[in-house]
């Protein structure tokens, strides 16, 4: 819970901005900080030099990370972090003989940072619209999202069908100059679109057999969001980089990474690799988010989510769909959105330009109490990962009540009409 100006206590659905993960208030986040600000404030890791907070920080990211993914480079951001990945990836393939390859493929809709190289990376056409994005060698195909672009066609043939697509880029691109595809596993910011069953072990597939870089941006994913530690370890994807921030610190310092496997840290290693942050692993940043990551393991916060709250809310969630407004419940772990719809039958959508009646939605959820965020016509949460069964049921309570408010100023306004 929140507090505004006014004293009201409100329900955080959304964990801040995805990031809040163990929650509000937990002093022992601060009190980590505080000595670490009297012990080393700062000081930073170039020219072979590092600290005991990022050594401790790192050993425990390779220790939860799947696999052979057992090397940070730090950043101070998300965006950061994904900037570092276009020039990672890029670099790797010119050490190994391979300068030519420089492309990488991402998809329409997805979100991966606000800087150019972030944003260039994500598909939000509103980004592009600003700045001079995308920057070369940027290519985006179509995102997974069935509900608004799947038509007539099954979940499961939409799901091959648009991982055909990155299949499809490749051969025009020429795979000998792609160097890698970025993607969520499940799209945040972009309206938590959950791809179908078919489409992730297809683009797997396709990686693998064209030898291109796989990056999972688990900045939103990551610890513990979908009831694993990495949401690559829920729908079973194997990456060579992972992107990470947010729950890395519970939003309690700015910090960001990529978390490289054995392979590309090899390759790199062999050579000069010009790149770094005057913040990357700060120790106050790095102290704070060690101690979190030990809170999360010694009170079982994944396992409270796998075993105990996430199943109890997907059984509310998905329940939200007997509202006449909304067409479409996803979830994952302690991800969700619904979508807003006047016909379930065809999926249409409002008349409306996009998004009016999701900010009406979004309004009558703070009268309410409630944060919940629009992206679109589409309504997402969040929550913080300790939250309760009871919690849930006052956030579904909250959120029904603000959807019934809604759809009646929709109907006043004359806004239910199909596109």
């Amino acid at each position: 819970f929140v507090y505004d100006s006014d004293g009201e206590k409100i329900l955080d659905a959304m964990a801040g901005l995805w990031c809040v993960n163990i929650g509000y208030g937990r002093e022992e986040l601060a009190d980590v900080a505080h000595r670490q600000m009297k012990q080393l404030p700062y000081y930073n890791t170039f020219f072979q030099t590092t600290h005991i907070p990022a050594i401790e920080l790192s050993e425990r990211i390779a220790n939860l990370a799947p696999a052979d993914l057992n090397h940070v480079f730090y950043a101070g951001s998300g965006s950061e972090a994904n900037d570092t990945n276009i020039r990672m990836v890029r670099h790797y393939w010119a050490v190994k003989g391979k300068p030519q390859k420089s492309i990488i493929i991402s998809r329409k809709n997805a979100y991966h940072g606000s800087t150019v190289g972030g944003g260039s990376l994500g598909g939000m056409s509103a980004m592009h619209e600003q700045g001079g994005m995308p920057i070369p060698d940027i290519h985006h195909i179509n995102q997974p999202n069935w509900w608004s672009e799947g038509g007539d066609m099954t979940p499961e043939d939409f799901g091959r069908a648009r991982a055909a697509e990155l299949e499809e880029a490749i051969k025009q691109l020429g795979a000998d100059r792609v160097a890698a595809f970025i993607a969520e596993p499940v799209q945040g910011a972009g309206g938590v679109i959950v791809a179908p069953d078919t489409y992730w072990p297809e683009v797997q597939r396709i990686c693998d057999h064209y030898g291109i870089l796989l990056i999972a941006d688990e900045v939103i994913c990551g610890f513990g969001r979908t009831g694993n530690w990495f949401g690559s370890e829920t729908l079973h994807i194997r990456p060579h980089i992972m992107t990470i921030a947010k729950g890395l610190s519970s939003g309690y310092q700015p910090i960001g990474g990529s978390i490289v496997c054995d392979e590309v840290a090899k390759v790199i290693a062999g050579d000069e690799f010009n790149h770094g942050y005057t913040y990357s692993s700060h120790p106050v940043a790095a102290a704070v988010a060690n101690e979190n990551l030990r809170i999360m393991e010694e009170e079982n916060i994944v396992g409270h989510v796998r075993e105990t709250v996430a199943p109890y809310l997907k059984q509310k969630w998905e329940a939200m769909t007997d509202h006449p407004m909304v067409g479409e419940a996803k979830i994952v772990g302690m991800m969700g959105s619904i979508a807003l719809t006047p016909n379930k039958a065809t999926r249409a959508a409002f008349k409306s330009d996009a998004g009016t009646v999701g900010y009406i939605c979004r309004e009558r959820c703070f009268a309410n109490n409630l944060i919940m965020r629009h992206v679109g016509d589409r309504m997402i949460i969040s929550p913080p990962l300790i939250i309760s069964n009871d919690e849930i049921d006052l956030l579904i309570t909250r959120a029904r009540k603000s959807l019934d408010e809604a759809m009646e100023i929709v109907k006043v306004q004359g806004l239910w009409e199909e596109k």
